[in-house]
């Protein structure tokens, strides 16, 4: 379907080069989808290429693929380089391998071929930034600690939904979650800071993608969803205290709370640099504060940092690594009594009542690991936002259906971990960032998406 393969002068360039492009090389989704526009990759080949382990295992079985991709993958690649802010390496690949005559002439067809990407492109709804855009937007991984990284729009597809099978068969040993709606969400996203009185806090470019993402997939998952942007420290308590006041909270199953901002281990900023405490947060919405969430599933995120300092990864030894978590198991408060909430009046036998623990029942998902010695700064791409809720609204869309929250944060980790950074020539590039979460769950938590019981 592509005719012959590579011209044998590019083969010669690419295998006298691998060596370098496997080292300084980024294959990330951007370059992939430059080079399937241009028709050299299919979907499955990207994915392939996506599913590898490290950064060299993708640029080295790229480079295995292109010679066998057609005559024009070769000036498809130096173009997806360029497109993709890696210039020095599109001409470590033109100079000194093509005649002199013909320089100008090849930087003319890269040009033409971008042109015609931007065409296809446009015809297929798949956004490609401009040069202008990544170069202005990438200057400033040297100025912010959240970073703002190229690459292609949030995934959309719907939420998958769930069976009646399924839920027939994992509804007994889960969370009720048969409310229509689920619950109430607030998304709570500060973009733009004072520069008076937060003048060190960036605009997070970016951000606002973040809240419409939560909006739209929380939407699919059947929440009421209200997002409130750009609001003080003092204005953040006063919407989470009305959101938690809420009696609707009484007929619904669950609630999500998203905070997104900067931040510093254990708060978020206000836009008025004032810091919202986190431990706040959850008291308020703990089993004495919030009644009317008792023994229900109350879930929160936090996209923000932790700390300033970047995580630039260290080098994987030969072998398999396996890390494992230590549990903590709490004692049944109410081992005899099995009562839901309404069987809890002060018992007519003369019974007690059930007791709880102070705080129960709660989930909450970091973009990034807090640390005593290195803090992760929390990677933010401009136009699909955050690592974090990039791959938070992957999983939930493709995997709510069949699999419960805790092991969606599990693979969420387990995203987070491969992804590097792209900022050649600094500090930044191929940092690396890792997402984690705590939970206080006594059951799974399944959303069954789209699924409404039939009561008989």
């Amino acid at each position: 379907m592509l005719g012959c393969g590579m011209v044998e002068r590019h083969r010669q360039v690419l295998r006298k080069r691998s060596a370098i492009l496997c080292k300084q090389m980024v294959v990330d989704e951007l370059l992939l989808q430059c080079l399937q526009a241009d028709k050299i990759l299919t979907e499955n080949m990207a994915e392939g290429i996506l599913a590898e382990t490290t950064s060299q295992k993708r640029s080295w079985r790229l480079l295995i693929l292109l010679p066998k991709r057609g005559p024009q993958a070769f000036e498809s690649f130096c173009t997806a380089l360029k497109d993709t802010e890696q210039e020095h390496l599109c001409e470590l690949l033109t100079q000194g391998f093509l005649p002199e005559e013909s320089r100008e002439q090849a930087e003319r067809q890269l040009m033409q071929t971008s042109e015609r990407r931007r065409e296809r492109y446009s015809e297929s709804s798949l956004p490609l930034p401009t040069q202008d855009e990544t170069a202005a937007k990438r200057a400033r991984t040297h100025e912010s600690m959240e970073f703002s990284l190229e690459s292609d729009s949030p995934l959309t597809t719907p939420v998958l939904p769930c069976t009646q099978d399924f839920y027939l068969s994992h509804r007994e040993t889960s969370y009720r979650m048969t409310s229509s709606p689920r619950g109430l969400a607030l998304v709570i996203s500060n973009v733009t800071f004072d520069p008076c009185t937060a003048p060190d806090l960036d605009t997070r470019k970016g951000g606002e993608v973040d809240d419409e993402v939560l909006r739209k997939v929380f939407t699919e998952l059947d929440y009421v969803v209200t997002v409130h942007r750009d609001l003080t420290a003092e204005d953040m308590k006063t919407c989470i205290e009305t959101f938690r006041r809420r009696p609707d909270h009484r007929t619904m199953d669950s609630c999500v709370l998203c905070l997104l901002s900067h931040g510093v281990e254990g708060a978020v900023y206000g836009t008025d640099g004032q810091l919202l405490q986190l431990e706040w947060v959850f008291e308020a919405f703990d089993n004495a504060s919030c009644p009317l969430l008792q023994n229900k599933p109350k879930m929160f995120f936090v996209q923000a940092c932790r700390g300033d300092d970047l995580d630039s990864g260290v080098e994987q030894i030969d072998g398999p690594g396996r890390t494992s978590s230590p549990s903590c198991e709490q004692r049944d408060a109410g081992r005899e009594g099995t009562e839901d909430a309404g069987s809890r009046q002060g018992g007519k036998l003369g019974l007690p009542r059930i007791k709880l623990p102070q705080r129960s029942d709660m989930i909450c998902g970091f973009a990034t690991l807090k640390g005593q010695r290195i803090c992760t700064a929390a990677m933010r791409n401009t136009k699909r936002g955050s690592w974090y809720i990039q791959e938070l609204n992957t999983a939930l869309r493709r995997r709510a259906a069949d699999t419960h929250l805790a092991d969606i944060l599990v693979q969420v980790n387990g995203r987070i971990k491969e992804r590097e950074g792209y900022a050649p020539g600094t500090s930044h590039h191929r940092c690396k960032e890792m997402s984690e979460f705590t939970s206080s769950f006594c059951k799974d938590l399944y959303f069954f998406p789209k699924h409404q019981p039939h009561f008989s």
